[in-house]
C-alpha cells in the first residue's frame, strides 16, 4: 500500500458544489499528504479509473459527492483493504448522515479527514447485489424496489427543475398514478408473494436526504432491514409520507420491518435503487457482507 490518497470528485457537480473538490484536493496537498485528483465528465469513465487507482493500494479513496459518489466508492474498495473517505456535498447526502458526518467547508472536511487517517480504522458492512444478469454490485445504505425507484426513474427523465425539487415533481405525477406492486420476497430463505407500494432494503437508515425509512438499522450489524409498506390509498400514503422523516411510520399497522442477511426481491416491470444510483430490473439478490467496508468515520459515542 502507498501513501497516495486517491480523491474522487463528482463530474456532475455544479454551482457552489463544483469547487469542493478542487479545494479538499488542494487543501490535502497542502497539508503535505500526496493527493491523486480524479475527475471525469462521465461517471462510467470516472469509475473505471477509480477502480484502476484503488487497484495500486492507495493509503485511502476520498469521494466527494453524494451518494452517488458513495456507490461509485463503496464499489471500488469493498472487500479491500482501502478505506474510504466521504466528504458530503451532494443533494441526499444519506450514506454520509448515518455515519454521522456533516456537511462542512472543505476546510474542515480535510482537517476531519487527517485526523481520520490517524485514528483507529472502523469497518462497517455493505451489501452485495447479484443483478438478474448476474453483475455484482454493493451498496452501502439503502436499496429501493417500489414506489420510491418508481419516482426515481421518473426524476431521472425530467429535465426541469434541478435538485431536490425534481424528485418533489416527480413524487406528484407518479402519486396520481399509486398503484399497489406484486412482489416475491425471499429473506434468509422464506419466500412469499404479496402486493405493496414499497420494498427496501437496509444497511444505512435514509433515501432521499433523510426519509428514514428503516430508522434502526445499524450499519455493523450483520443484518439487512427489509421495509414492506403493504398496499395504500393515495390519501393514507399522504398521511403516512410526512412521518418517514422522523422514522415514526413504522408505527402503522400496513408497515412492517424484517431483518435478514440475505434477501430476494422479484417483480415485474420493477427496478431497483442502490444508493439512489439505478441497479437494474428485478430479481435482485442481496447479502450483506458483515465488515466489508473500512470508512474514514469515527464511530458515534
Amino acid at each position: 500500500m502507498t501513501e497516495r490518497i486517491v480523491v474522487a470528485i463528482n463530474p456532475a457537480a455544479g454551482g457552489r458544489r463544483a469547487s469542493v473538490g478542487p479545494a479538499v484536493v488542494a487543501g490535502l496537498r497542502a497539508a503535505g499528504l500526496e493527493v491523486e485528483g480524479i475527475a471525469a465528465e462521465d461517471y462510467a469513465i470516472l469509475q473505471e479509473r477509480v477502480l484502476r487507482a484503488v487497484a495500486t493500494g492507495p493509503r485511502a479513496l476520498i469521494v466527494v459527492g453524494g451518494d452517488g459518489m458513495v456507490n461509485l466508492g463503496a464499489n471500488g474498495v469493498a472487500g479491500t483493504a482501502v478505506p474510504l473517505g466521504i466528504v458530503p456535498a451532494g443533494t441526499g447526502n444519506d450514506v454520509a448522515r448515518a455515519l454521522g458526518i456533516g456537511d462542512v467547508t472543505p476546510a474542515d472536511a480535510v482537517a476531519r479527514l487527517r485526523r481520520e487517517l490517524e485514528a483507529p480504522q472502523r469497518s462497517i458492512d455493505a451489501a452485495r447485489v447479484t443483478l438478474a444478469d448476474g453483475t455484482e454490485r454493493w451498496f452501502a445504505g439503502v436499496l429501493s424496489a417500489g414506489f420510491d425507484a418508481v419516482v426515481n426513474e421518473r426524476a431521472n427523465r425530467l429535465r426541469r427543475p434541478r435538485g431536490s425539487a425534481r424528485y418533489l415533481v416527480a413524487l406528484g405525477i407518479e402519486l396520481a398514478r399509486l398503484r399497489p406492486l406484486s412482489y416475491r420476497l425471499t429473506l434468509d430463505g422464506r419466500e412469499e408473494e404479496l402486493d405493496a407500494v414499497l420494498v427496501a432494503v437496509g444497511n444505512g437508515t435514509s433515501i432521499g436526504g433523510g426519509m428514514k425509512v428503516v430508522p434502526d438499522a445499524q450499519l455493523d450489524d450483520g443484518l439487512l432491514d427489509v421495509l414492506v409498506v403493504e398496499p395504500l390509498s393515495r390519501l393514507a400514503f399522504l398521511r403516512i409520507f410526512p412521518r418517514v422523516f422522523a422514522g415514526t411510520h413504522v408505527s402503522d399497522r400496513r408497515v412492517r420491518i424484517e431483518r435478514a442477511s440475505t434477501v430476494r426481491i422479484d417483480g415485474e416491470g420493477l427496478v431497483a435503487y442502490g444508493d439512489g444510483e439505478r441497479f437494474g430490473a428485478l430479481p435482485v439478490s442481496v447479502e450483506v457482507v458483515p465488515g466489508a467496508l473500512t470508512v474514514l468515520a469515527t464511530p458515534a459515542d
